[in-house]
């Protein structure tokens, strides 16, 4: 598994009559991604085609996308409610904050568990892991310092425990 698929946005409607439309972010990484060549275009990334941000206009939640290939009303029309995917490898750090490490252990660099991943937060300076420990939950904040390594093989992120994490 060396490419994997994220969800980065939602077409949500069309905008004008050339087939430009509202996107909704689905992603800490929107801005990082959406100008890449390695787009996919679906409601599922098994129904989903290549597609490219031939446009962008506007600043900020007025901006306007318009992708090749659809260039009136009624193509744009045809796409609300659909999925942007961005190809990724595994090296990413957008897999860091994907669906797919939920249960993941947690564990330090000796191999001592420190309970499993039940969900991740977006947060205005970092994201952060919620972990389950002995009926209690703990925020893990991902950053580097903290986060040393994901194990996809054997389902585990290690991490540097430092002071105050778990109390």
């Amino acid at each position: 598994m060396d490419k994997v698929f994220h969800p980065i946005a939602k077409v949500t409607k069309t905008s004008g009559l050339r087939g430009d439309v509202c996107l909704k972010p689905l992603s800490r990484y929107f801005e990082k991604y959406i100008n890449k060549n390695s787009l996919m275009m679906g409601f599922s990334i098994d129904q989903s085609n290549k597609v490219n941000v031939e446009m962008i206009n506007g600043v900020g939640k007025k901006r306007k996308f318009k992708f090749s290939g659809f260039d009136s009303l009624d193509s744009a029309k045809k796409i609300i409610g659909k999925t942007i995917f961005v190809q990724t490898s595994l090296d990413s750090k957008i897999n860091w904050i994907s669906k797919d490490i939920l249960d993941y252990k947690v564990i330090d660099e000796s191999g001592n568990s420190f309970g499993h991943i039940i969900d991740v937060m977006w947060l205005p300076s970092h994201d952060a892991y919620i972990i389950e420990k002995d009926l209690k939950e703990y925020l893990i904040p991902i950053v580097p310092e903290i986060i040393k390594k994901v194990d996809y093989d054997n389902r585990n992120i290690i991490i540097k425990v430092i002071d105050g994490l778990f109390n």
